[in-house]
């Protein structure tokens, strides 16, 4: 059982930028045509928690439904899942702790966590087993950033780096109990 974050970052740490956008994401040549192992990725998990905002952003992509695995949005606020995505997404709240329990109960086992604040709130509550981040080589100099404030520091060990011959590296984290 694992919960893992696979992300993109800039240099300066941000997931997106002061305007909450993400195109800088393709902002170096070659971006388009790398896979940086997500199709891996997305094929190790059982399923998707993400955040209302993360939720939102894609429902905002003009592609179709880009996801194969359940998803799991996160939200306090939200009441219904929006017309024409009922069949794609399931609400969740809650504790953390007890949301994990109870979709590893149901044979969620491996968990891809996604967006700014449902990391930060799984981070808080110790919740991330590994880490892999993609870093662009960009300084966007603000933004929503990856990282908040931890009560105690988490310790995660390096296991893997690759670089690839566009500049950008992907570092894979997994945490140090």
């Amino acid at each position: 059982m694992a919960n893992i974050v696979f992300i993109a970052t800039s240099l300066d740490g941000y997931i997106a930028d002061k305007n909450n956008a993400i195109e800088w994401l393709h902002s170096i040549p070659g971006t388009q045509e790398l896979d940086l192992g997500y199709d891996n990725h997305i094929a190790a998990i059982d399923g998707l928690v993400m955040g209302r905002n993360t939720f939102e952003l894609v429902c905002g992509f003009d592609c179709d439904w880009p996801y194969t695995k359940p998803v799991f949005v996160l939200s306090n606020t939200m009441q219904c899942v929006p017309s024409g995505y009922e069949d794609k997404v399931k609400l969740v709240s809650g504790g953390l702790l007890q949301l994990v329990d109870k979709l590893n109960a149901q044979g969620f086992l491996d968990l891809y966590i996604d967006g700014g604040v449902t990391i930060q709130s799984f981070l808080k509550s110790d919740l991330i087993d590994k880490m892999i981040i993609t870093t662009i080589p960009i300084i966007l100099g603000g933004g929503v950033s990856l990282f908040g404030e931890l009560a105690e520091p988490l310790h995660f060990s390096c296991t893997e780096s690759e670089l690839f011959e566009n500049g950008i590296c992907q570092n894979t984290f997994v945490r140090k109990r």
